[in-house]
């Protein structure tokens, strides 16, 4: 009902719609859009009402309420389905349990904050409330489980188009999943999988971008190793339309990745990666590595140049630029 009356409000901007016309529209009393206003007014929203005119919408709150984001998507799966919630531990455990239960394919859980939020090799993510992107896409893609780590790489193209559309930051991509600017983490993404041996039961894709944050503020080293769009533009930025703009890109680039085009994103990819010709350290359960990152092969693996100059090809790993 709040979505209905929002979306009567804004086709009308910036005349006046009365009470009566909105009862009659909707088919509720005028006490019940009194009410729904109230509601509205309590999440942000400024509505202007006069007695005798009817009420007005002067301003949209800066949250990623689900009725506002299905207005700005334009793409055909991702967002077909829109979880929101103020405050989660961690979008990716809530989008998993949702999974579970037969969350649609495209499906995408957002919070406002996290509690809880989740990074790479168990690190946590900082989520706090407003400041950010904090949300995670369900997929049911008709893939084999080695096929998986693609999944990221596909959603670090959409991240970093979505970004340098937006705004005038030209970040790149650490392979696999963060997004840097200037060798500090303004996004990281992180995939989680069920699966069988030979299929994909569903896959999470968890992504966290740095927004209004003040990353001058954090605690744990994160004041030098982390930024945000804010602090790298010339003020804030709206973060439902940059939601937006992540989604329709992955939606885009998720439907090449189905129909067998992997290799084309692969080329968007590298054109955006900080990694490649770069000295890296790779850290992974079976130890570290030093060399050159000189390429990404078919699969998604980073191809390594060794000190002795073997090759190594790395499926996973927490990579340093040297």
């Amino acid at each position: 009902m709040k979505a209905q009356i929002v979306s009567l409000l804004k086709k009308r901007y910036p005349e006046y719609v009365s009470g009566e016309e909105i009862s009659q529209v909707l088919g509720v009393s005028r006490t019940a859009v009194w009410k729904h206003i109230q509601k509205l007014r309590e999440d942000g929203y400024r509505i202007e009402s006069h007695s005798r005119i009817g009420y007005r919408l002067l301003q949209i709150p800066d949250r990623l309420f689900a009725h506002e984001l299905a207005g700005l998507l334009t793409g055909k799966l991702i967002g077909s389905n829109i979880v929101y919630h103020e405050t989660v531990g961690s979008t990716n455990d809530l989008a998993k349990k949702l999974a579970r239960k037969g969350a649609e394919n495209g499906t995408v859980v957002i919070a406002e904050e996290q509690t809880g939020g989740k990074g790479r090799m168990g690190r946590t993510w900082y989520s706090p409330e407003g400041e950010g992107l904090w949300f995670s896409i369900i997929l049911r893609p008709p893939i084999s489980p080695i096929e998986a780590p693609k999944i990221t790489l596909v959603a670090a193209v959409a991240v970093t188009r979505a970004i340098r559309e937006l705004t005038d930051i030209e970040a790149g991509i650490k392979w696999p999943n963060d997004i840097l600017v200037s060798g500090r983490k303004l996004a990281g993404i992180l995939t989680e999988m069920s699966a069988e041996i030979d299929r994909v039961n569903y896959l999470v894709v968890g992504i966290g971008v740095n927004v209004n944050l003040d990353c001058t503020k954090l605690n744990d080293g994160l004041a030098e190793t982390a930024t945000s769009i804010k602090q790298l533009s010339s003020g804030s930025v709206s973060r439902i339309r940059l939601l937006s703009g992540i989604l329709d890109h992955f939606d885009v680039l998720y439907e090449e990745f189905i129909k067998g085009h992997f290799s084309q994103i692969l080329s968007k990819w590298k054109e955006m990666s900080v990694t490649i010709n770069r000295w890296v350290k790779i850290t992974s359960l079976e130890g570290a590595d030093e060399g050159i990152a000189f390429d990404i092969d078919a699969e998604g693996a980073l191809l390594l140049m060794k000190k002795d100059g073997s090759m190594k090809r790395v499926l996973s790993g927490d990579v340093t630029l040297r």
